[in-house]
């Protein structure tokens, strides 16, 4: 659910005076853990780090992401790969692809 119109975005102010300091381009990446925060247009321009749970995940805002939250370019779950049959045969394949990808480069 979106947060109520009569409160505005949520917008983390300890998050803003760390970007003050900054200049947009920087080789900086400011480290949060604000998973909620609405990105603004102020903050088009700077790496953030934001945590998922277990580390810091490198996020650079741009334009199409103003409106969203930040914790949507941080996810805190990983998927490894479905099981089964069919998946070993196509892991399988690939395997074999890069077998001979290698061998052809090395003759």
């Amino acid at each position: 659910m979106s947060r109520s119109l009569k409160k505005g975005p949520y917008i983390d102010q300890k998050l803003l005076k760390k970007i003050s300091k900054l200049k947009p381009g920087g080789k900086a990446i400011v480290k949060t853990w604000a998973r909620a925060c609405t990105i603004t247009p102020e903050m088009v321009g700077f790496a953030f780090g934001v945590h998922n749970g277990r580390e810091h995940i490198p996020v650079f805002i741009t334009e199409d992401m103003v409106g969203h939250k930040l914790g949507e370019f941080a996810p805190t779950r990983k998927f490894v790969r479905h099981g089964g049959k069919i998946q070993r045969e196509l892991e399988q394949k690939t395997a074999q692809k890069e077998a001979e990808k290698l061998k052809a480069a090395k003759e």
